[in-house]
């Protein structure tokens, strides 16, 4: 016979699952949704944290494709035309002061490392996809992964006001988000609390953005003389293809809007579940050096880029 789960689990299960489905309520907010995910674990506990992980990276990659249905190709192209030059600017500056702030702050290479080409380009898939190319332990990635993963919470409430604060349209505050913060669920996030104009902007030059994993990836590989394959990440393949089908179809423009609408909302429920995932443990994990590292990083590209976009010279 198998046994039951403790009805104080089940309680706790339908607690979470109500929760998350009371975040697509239109009138929750990215932040809300995040604040209530972490609440929900540090107070209650997750009760399925191995579920909630993969739940959220799916429901993130689907959502961003769903997103492509609400922008059409030409604005991709424009876009990510437009952001090209900052882009490989922006990256290659921030792994060279990720570097240096490395060596300064007496941080392991490999934590370094990861730390740095997440925060230049993508975050968590930047770090993972870059992980086995420098033979990074368990402990590496962890630690890189929770840093990058705090910084985003903080991103996605601390963002938005500044953004108020400093009077930033749409498409400066889109293009902020973009360029400064990790990981594409808190881009997004930030964006679409901001406007649906910010969204359009960030989720187009994060997703521009994040295809340079690939080819930074090859790169380091090629030097280290690693066997890592890279590969173009499929839901990012998804969001082009979805634009794609809206500009050759726009007679069906209704039910395109009515999925990129779905697509925001889930992205507000998926905040939810990666909030749930923060654990005490989640914490204590983190040392004080890659967090020095990776927090002084992340408000040197912040600050640089926000300066930069209220002067004009990023547009």
């Amino acid at each position: 016979m198998t046994s039951q789960p403790p009805a104080s689990h089940r309680r706790r299960t339908w607690a979470f699952a109500l929760v998350a489905l009371a975040c697509a309520w239109p009138g929750v907010d990215a932040a809300i949704a995040l604040a209530a995910g972490i609440a929900f674990s540090l107070s209650i506990g997750n009760p399925v944290p191995i579920e909630t992980s993969r739940w959220s990276r799916t429901l993130l990659q689907l959502s961003v494709v769903g997103l492509g249905f609400g922008i059409g190709i030409g604005q991709v192209l424009q876009v990510g035309r437009s952001s090209i030059l900052y882009t490989i600017v922006g990256i290659t500056l921030t792994i060279l002061a990720g570097s240096l702030l490395g060596r300064l702050c007496g941080v392991d290479s490999r934590t370094s490392q990861l730390i740095s080409f997440g925060t230049a380009i993508c975050g968590g898939s930047a770090i993972a996809a870059m992980a086995p190319v420098i033979k990074a332990r368990n402990e590496d990635v962890a630690v890189s992964l929770v840093t990058v993963f705090a910084l985003n919470a903080v991103a996605l409430v601390a963002f938005p006001i500044v953004g108020h604060l400093t009077s930033l349209s749409d498409p400066a505050f889109g293009l902020w988000c973009a360029l400064a913060i990790h990981d594409t669920s808190s881009v997004v996030g930030a964006a679409s609390s901001y406007g649906t104009g910010a969204l359009a902007v960030a989720t187009t030059v994060k997703l521009t953005r994040a295809l340079w994993i690939t080819p930074c990836v090859i790169g380091v590989a090629l030097v280290r003389k690693s066997d890592r394959r890279a590969t173009v990440p499929l839901f990012i393949l998804g969001f082009v293809a979805a634009a794609i089908i809206r500009s050759l179809l726009p007679e069906q423009a209704a039910a395109w809007d009515v999925l990129a609408l779905v697509a925001r909302r889930s992205l507000v429920v998926t905040l939810f579940l990666i909030g749930a995932g923060v654990s005490r443990h989640t914490f204590r994990t983190v040392g004080f050096r890659p967090l020095a590292q990776g927090v002084i990083l992340w408000l040197l590209v912040s600050a640089t880029t926000l300066v930069a976009i209220l002067a004009g010279v990023i547009r």
